[in-house]
């Protein structure tokens, strides 16, 4: 038995998080055991435990998934702590980890510095500094405006990219920190930064959107707090004593790509000595931005490098570089032209009679200008990113394939699920899915990474929440989403909630407003809800409450101002977005707005209804629940059929009823059946869109009709997700037909990626239905786990891993000879309710029993028929 995955506020070794309502967790591996009898938290401030802070003693009430502590934090300061677990089995385990903080409410020494107004060029910044004995211990407290990279003394700080990250810098602005003790020296030292645009100061926004929408100058915060071995304390902060100079980086822009003129880098420009050339700074004045925290996002990583996979050389002569596989990033390469020669590179997600074809990025360049300064380097972007899989290279020496590399970049989380099945077609749909997901999980869960857009839409980040939660450890990443979307919902929206976060859409085209469209609004009730089932983090759930109260009174608030009829039927509504069962110049779908608004009303109060119950929050649990109770009435009067069926008749209405439990308990069987017959009089195809297509498979699996659920997935023409697959999409649509039979882009709108993952949301049911692994809401976080997978013969095998809070839990499913078979396995410390899809007698480990329904511990299982 050992303790694993020690987090603090859902981060490993937390360093500068913000860590208020500090949440600790961890699992135990290993274990002969069934379940944990004791455990014991305690936190020092040092490795060996002799100082301790908290020692909560041994309990039986403590829970893995969520121990908060009592204890007041320091400002930087390291805790260590220790959880110790007894098991049922008398075994005893602990293990050690540590978080940091950062300068929490100390007030800055350091300023904001800037390079004088007249001056446009991207800086590099620098300050030298010394010190008279080794270092035992230093960190960097560092932000800067557009984007930044730190150097110590000739080198890059970190392994993380796109710092200080992309939220509402009007509100508030994160600072990173950096322990660089290692990368000091006794003696001289410089510490340097390089600054660009980024979201900040860039282009962010549609094309008619100006550069600095946020800001239009370069800042830098830097404060370091050195402990030397002789006992001096050091602190070297950033004020108009540091100098700047023009930068080789010419142009960056997140959308438009990079300019790099290696000529004009001096290479001793962060090494003592050097800078001759640079220029005093000043002080950076009239920031507008409400307040700086420590850091919420997860760090930006560069992971993989993916090879060159093929060389083409195009009917129009043109080199490109197909690295089979479409990714967010950028390529690298070593650099051997000669000095002034240009490398040139633009990027694309797929290519048209055989040639390189941009125009679907709409105004965004997505490119890359290398000029040598004659020596072999290697290049790599600084203050930018690209979504593509072909890249067109321009230059004057012969393109070396072995020179290039594709290298993948996203937040750093972990992968939690694995899901294969005996169908290739099938398999490469849930990769599509996942590479979507590591595309447009860049600090923000963003639609594209590709055009001019790579905003993060609501709606799309609610729809995907589940998928994205089996695929990946999400609950930090989609904290700090949250957290500006409470920003924003508290100082600009009152409670109501934007349609992109950070909010940055200016025009109002079309007449459509900037926040409360039903569905991707509902974000701020559906996210919360969902990462509490998969977590099992009570105080998360606190903390995004404010984001669920906000959001239910403002729809309470609309709803009176409107007549006070318990229905939503006003405003504008992106509804079921891009479904096909309207004529082609509507994208907002064939089922009535008011309808899916009205719905999602009902959806988003019960689910803060529920957490308000869960928060032990009475009267407004119970204050919630009477007006769903009403919102439930008044929809059923107003859209339902007695009897069963829907008035507007379409896919996505009779499944958005059924899934949201709207449809009466005597009415439920005979509508399930009549979106049968409408799936049959669409030839078994799906119409829906962005609302009704992540809730249709699960409708029909749980609603008798799982042959239904099976029909529309192993569809192979449009509309399906499996012609996607047939047409070489190696990640998810924008569109169902993004990509035409013919293999030419469908220009329809001048609105198509090849890589959205809203779609995705298939591998949700994959998991809770094909497969059967569901969280269970009365004891979230994988504590309870129920097992009800839903085989069909058309897929002969199915096999499901999914790493929870506890540990490892597989249900895996094959037909062979004639006999259906499972594999369950179940985490230490949790009980699984498991029914099976069997009649008559069954094996479980080679004894016969009769029954199909199980309740079972911590094991590994094999049931065969």
């Amino acid at each position: 038995m050992k303790i694993t995955s020690m987090r603090a506020n859902h981060v490993e070794e937390p360093l500068g998080f913000c860590l208020d309502n500090l949440s600790l967790s961890w699992k135990a591996a290993e274990a002969e055991g069934k379940k944990t009898v004791s455990s014991r938290v305690s936190i020092a401030l040092d490795p060996d435990f002799q100082t301790i802070v908290s020692d909560s003693g041994w309990r039986g009430d403590i829970d893995s998934l969520s121990y908060c502590p009592e204890l007041a934090l320091a400002p930087r300061t390291r805790y260590y702590w220790k959880a110790e677990v007894k098991s049922d089995a008398g075994e005893e385990a602990s293990g050690v980890s540590w978080f940091e903080t950062a300068k929490r409410d100390e007030v800055w020494e350091a300023s904001w510095i800037t390079i004088p107004e007249k001056e446009s060029a991207h800086p590099l910044l620098r300050q030298e500094f010394s010190l008279n004995a080794p270092v035992r211990r230093a960190r960097a407290y560092v932000c800067g405006l557009g984007l930044y990279e730190l150097y110590l003394n000739g080198k890059k700080v970190g392994d993380e990219y796109l710092t200080p990250n992309c939220n509402d810098y009007r509100l508030w602005i994160q600072y990173q920190t950096y322990d660089i003790t290692s990368q000091l020296c006794q003696g001289e030292n410089v510490v340097g930064a390089m600054l660009g645009n980024g979201w900040y100061k860039g282009r962010f926004g549609f094309e008619k959107m100006p550069d600095g929408i946020f800001g239009d100058r370069f800042g830098f915060l830097c404060e370091i707090h050195i402990e030397l071995e002789n006992g001096e304390e050091i602190c070297v902060v950033s004020d108009p004593t540091w100098k700047w100079y023009p930068s080789p980086i010419l142009e960056s822009g997140i959308y438009d790509g990079e300019m790099y003129d290696a000529r004009l880098l001096s290479k001793d420009w962060c090494l003592p000595g050097g800078g001759e050339a640079f220029r005093p700074t000043v002080l950076l004045e009239n920031l507008t931005f409400q307040k700086l925290t420590e850091r919420y996002s997860l760090p930006v990583k560069a992971f993989e490098a993916l090879p060159v996979k093929e060389v083409i050389h195009t009917p129009k002569g043109e080199t490109v570089l197909d690295f089979g596989q479409e990714i967010t990033g950028w390529v690298e390469f070593v650099c051997r032209e000669p000095y002034g020669k240009k490398v040139f590179l633009q990027y694309c997600e797929i290519l048209q009679d055989g040639c390189f074809h941009n125009e679907n990025l709409r105004s965004a360049r997505a490119e890359m200008t290398y000029i040598s300064d004659g020596q072999e380097r290697f290049v790599r972007p600084h203050f930018t990113y690209y979504g593509f899989r072909y890249v067109r290279v321009q230059m004057e020496g012969e393109v070396d394939p072995y020179a290039f590399a594709a290298r993948v970049v996203h937040s750093d989380l972990e992968f939690t699920g694995h899901l294969e099945t005996s169908d290739s077609r099938v398999n490469r749909l849930i990769q599509n899915a996942f590479w979507s997901q590591r595309g447009n999980f860049l600090d923000v869960p963003t639609d594209c990474p590709q055009r001019d857009e790579r905003m993060g839409w609501t709606g799309d980040a609610q729809i995907f929440a589940a998928t994205a939660s089996f695929n990946m450890y999400s609950p930090a990443f989609y904290r700090k989403y949250m957290h500006d979307m409470l920003e924003e919902q508290q100082h600009m929206f009152h409670g109501s909630v934007a349609h992109v976060v950070p909010m940055v859409i200016r025009r109002t085209g079309e007449g459509w407003p900037n926040y409360g469209s039903c569905g991707w609004s509902d974000a701020a009730a559906v996210i919360p809800w969902t990462e509490y089932v998969f977590y099992g983090d009570k105080e998360l759930l606190r903390e995004q409450y404010a984001n669920m109260r906000l959001w239910a009174e403002c729809l309470i608030r609309e709803d009176k101002a409107t007549g006070g009829k318990y229905l939503r039927q006003t405003g504008f509504h992106f509804a079921d977005w891009l479904a096909l069962d309207c004529s082609k110049e509507n994208r907002f779908g064939g089922t009535d707005p008011f309808f899916v608004a009205s719905a999602y009303y009902y959806y988003s109060i019960v689910l803060t209804a529920k957490a308000a119950c869960v928060l032990g929050l009475d009267a407004d649990a119970q204050r919630y629940s009477g007006i769903a109770e009403k919102i439930k009435a008044a929809f059923q009067k107003e859209y339902l059929i007695p009897g069963g069926g829907t008035k507007p008749g379409t896919q996505t209405s009779y499944v958005v009823a059924l899934y949201f439990g709207l449809v009466p308990e005597e009415d439920i069987a005979h509508t399930a059946a009549l979106l049968r017959k409408k799936l049959e009089e669409d030839n078994v195809h799906l119409t829906t869109g962005f609302v009704g297509t992540p809730y249709l498979c699960p409708t029909l699996s749980r609603n008798g009709s799982n042959d239904y659920a099976y029909r529309l997935l192993f569809n192979d023409d449009f509309p399906s997700w499996l012609y996607e697959v047939k047409m070489g999409a190696t990640t998810i649509w924008e569109r169902w037909n993004s990509v035409l039979p013919d293999g030419y882009l469908n220009k329809v709108d001048d609105m198509n990626s090849l890589n959205h993952y809203a779609y995705g949301s298939i591998v949700e049911w994959m998991y809770r239905d094909m497969a059967g692994i569901n969280p269970c809401e009365d004891v979230p976080g994988f504590r309870k786990i129920r097992i009800k997978p839903q085989p069909d013969p058309r897929l002969g095998s199915v096999d499901a891993e999914l790493e929870t809070p506890f540990g490892l839990c597989r249900s895996a499913w094959r037909y062979e000879n004639g006999k259906l078979a499972f594999d369950l396995t179940i985490p230490y410390d949790t009980e699984a309710e498991v029914t099976l899809p069997i009649d008559g007698n069954i094996t479980v480990n080679g004894k016969e029993v009769t029954a199909s329904s199980f309740r079972l511990t911590a094991g590994s299982y094999h049931f065969e028929a």
